[in-house]
């Protein structure tokens, strides 16, 4: 029973976010371009930050070049229009 419970909450969430976009049948050529080439940075810039996250250190010139690389990529993904996944 669970499972199923979880699928619909996925499907429901896919729903809306698919709501929430336009569809990509009226976009453009070069905006459906534009659309992939923006998720397909912000994939990669989301992999980045859960590296970042990922690594610890008792180095405290490291940390401290991980906290700025850490709020480099999240500025990055905010001017993208990202917003943190829970």
């Amino acid at each position: 029973m669970s499972k199923g419970w979880e699928s619909k909450s996925v499907e429901e969430q896919q729903a809306e976010a698919s709501a929430s976009s336009p569809s990509t049948s009226e976009l453009t050529p070069e905006a459906k371009r534009a659309d992939a080439e923006r998720k397909r940075r912000i994939q990669s810039l989301e992999l980045q930050r859960e590296r970042v996250l990922s690594e610890r250190t008792s180095s405290p010139h490291r940390r401290s070049a991980l906290e700025f690389a850490l709020a480099t990529i999240e500025r990055e993904l905010e001017q993208l229009g990202w917003s943190i996944k829970l």
